[in-house]
């Protein structure tokens, strides 16, 4: 079973650091620019720890001088202790504030980029989330919003660290053992370059480890998830072979991995100790020379360490900030689009104008955008006035459903026109325009929060009594009443603790509340057993009454009563009229469903 890989590890390896990304990936800044104090304050504080941090080395150098003899501006071995103490204590309070300073930029920053992603989100059209899976999208986003995260609060501050760790370090060693500065600069570079390609080649071999490993766990979350398909199938062990040979493939990356990381610590004793020894060796010779004291050559092998830490922290540090450079690119990206609703539009603060709820639709032709080349619409024409209640029948993916979508303005249409109360619905404000609208579909989806913020979802403002009202007008009350919690009962994750006919009914109550001008139900009873169908249906009528309803329905026996039915086949309507003057018609497409239905009966 194929399965597309993560891009993000691919995409990171090959980016490149320049100035035109560089400034692309700046522009992220601007969710932090209001917390630039805690920016500047924490670089400020950065540079000092970093600096006071350089004094370990020095200090312990002249401790060894002192306790070999040799004096250091009359200070004692005591004097020396309670300094470094001092300077110890120093950097702890500075490391503090500067960790907190960054926490709270990055915190806040983040939170800030959270709210207007997600805000993004909710607001693009519906093509975005037929172009894009979502899962894989919200997966992708919370990764890169994390990477981000860390990136604020440690690795920005540490890769100025390591930077400012690794100049400060040859300054002082320039500065202090010239000597053995020069010698070090001319070995531990190369072993160095050869440690980073070492451990560029060890992380690839990682990455392959991690993404095998995600691959077999695929395996096991999908066997888990389908486990009833699994043994309805009785494919118990093709899905162990699968796993297995999956299983397999990790091994043999991981022994490689494995041997990997035993070729890098070989090299790291052999060659980076060796070179370190060597140093070490010279600086000795220096000793004996008398050209350099015993706390000069400790004070250069703790200054050499922090280099070489530095070194290989700025390899690391590289790489991370590269990988929250391509975080930032596929954010902006989205950020970047264009919403199909203003969230903060003034005009949904306002007493909106209620539609009367007559509906025209002019020649209308359409192609979903992920299938330009196939013409769901040809020309649909039909009119509705307001109050009527019309239904729409025929075969599955006949174009029903666009027809509502279209009516929603989910998509653009092709040509033609969609009129309400004698205007274009495009010419309409789209959140106002929506306001005007409830949908009850055919696979109600319940937020999993309690029935109460369920019902009131429609309409946030409104009162225990009209919420009580409305699910007794849906026949939801006789259930809720039962149930410990009546109305503040928790629903589980999208209804789940609800059965069918439950949720239908709070789905009602939802619309009912919500008070529209333009009612939509897709196929709302056709999942439901008859004793529920019954009760259900019953809460629809309540609902349509005073209000243009179009119902989308298979059980023709639901919309007998419906002011007119339009028979849809290839994206045309092929007939209309009233349940009986459609059944008359002979050899009608119509009557021939009605007949298969109502004898199945």
């Amino acid at each position: 079973m194929a399965r597309r890989r993560p891009e993000v590890l691919e995409e990171d390896k090959n980016r490149k650091m320049n100035g035109e990304s560089l400034r692309e990936a700046l522009k992220i800044f601007e969710f932090v620019s209001p917390y630039r104090w805690s920016l500047i304050g924490g670089l400020v504080l950065l540079f000092v720890s970093s600096m006071v941090f350089m004094l370990f080395p020095f200090l312990i150098g002249k401790m060894m001088d002192i306790a070999s003899g040799k004096g250091f501006y009359e200070l004692s071995l005591n004097d020396i202790f309670w300094l470094m103490f001092a300077v110890l204590l120093a950097q702890g309070v500075v490391s503090y504030f500067r960790v907190l300073l960054f926490a709270r930029l990055s915190e806040k920053g983040i939170a800030d980029l959270r709210v207007a992603l997600y805000e993004k989100l909710v607001t693009l059209p519906i093509t975005f989330y037929e172009k894009n899976r979502v899962g894989e999208l919200m997966s992708r986003l919370t990764a890169d919003v994390e990477r981000l995260y860390n990136a604020f609060s440690i690795t920005i501050a540490e890769f100025l660290r390591q930077i400012l760790l690794l100049l400060a370090g040859l300054i002082f060693l320039g500065t202090q053992t010239p000597q053995l500065a020069l010698i070090m600069l001319l070995t531990f570079p190369v072993a160095v370059i050869l440690g980073m390609f070492f451990g560029k080649w060890i992380r690839n071999l990682s990455k392959e480890r991690q993404q095998s490993l995600a691959d077999t766990n695929v395996i096991l979350n999908e066997t888990m998830q389908s486990i009833s398909v699994v043994k309805g199938f009785s494919n118990e062990l093709f899905e162990t072979i699968r796993y297995g040979k999956s299983n397999d493939k990790m091994v043999k990356i991981a022994l490689k991995f494995a041997q990997g990381r035993a070729v890098f610590a070989t090299f790291i004793v052999t060659i980076l100790f060796g070179a370190l020894i060597f140093v070490i060796y010279e600086g000795a010779v220096l000793i004996q020379e008398d050209k350099m004291t015993s706390g000069d050559l400790v004070m250069f092998t703790f200054v050499t360490a922090i280099i070489g830490g530095s070194i290989a922290g700025l390899g690391n540090f590289y790489t991370e900030l590269l990988g929250a450079m391509g975080a930032t690119e596929r954010i902006r990206e989205i950020l970047a689009m264009e919403s199909e609703v203003d969230a903060h539009d003034p005009i949904l603060n306002q007493e909106l104008k209620r539609l009367n709820g007559n509906i025209e639709y002019e020649n209308v032709h359409f192609n979903y955008p992920t299938r330009e080349d196939i013409e769901v619409m040809k020309g649909i024409s039909f009119q509705i006035k307001a109050g009527q209640k019309v239904a729409l029948v025929g075969p599955s993916g006949s174009g029903k459903s666009t027809i509502m979508q279209l009516l929603l303005r989910f998509y653009k249409i092709k040509s033609g026109d969609i009129k309400v109360d004698g205007k274009s619905v495009f010419d309409y404000n789209i959140s106002a325009f929506r306001k005007n609208f409830a949908i009850v579909p055919q696979e109600v989806i319940l937020f999993g929060g309690t029935i109460r913020e369920n019902i009131s979802y429609g309409k946030p403002e409104a009162t225990e009594e009209e919420i009580i009202e409305a699910a007794k007008q849906s026949n939801s009350w006789e259930f809720i009443k039962k149930f410990p919690d009546q109305l503040d009962t928790v629903v589980g994750d999208r209804g789940i603790k609800l059965s069918g006919g439950q949720r239908q009914r709070v789905a009602i109550a939802r619309g009912i509340l919500k008070d529209p001008s333009i009612l939509l139900l897709d196929e709302a009873t056709s999942s439901l057993d008859a004793e529920s169908e019954k009760v259900v249906q019953d809460a629809l009528n309540k609902l349509m009454e005073g209000r243009t309803s179009i119902i989308i329905a298979h059980r023709l026996a639901t919309v007998r009563d419906v002011d007119c039915i339009y028979v849809i086949d290839g994206g045309k309507i092929i007939e209309q009229g009233t349940h009986e003057e459609l059944f008359a018609i002979e050899n009608g497409a119509y009557a021939g469903l009605a007949k298969l239905q109502f004898e199945a009966i």
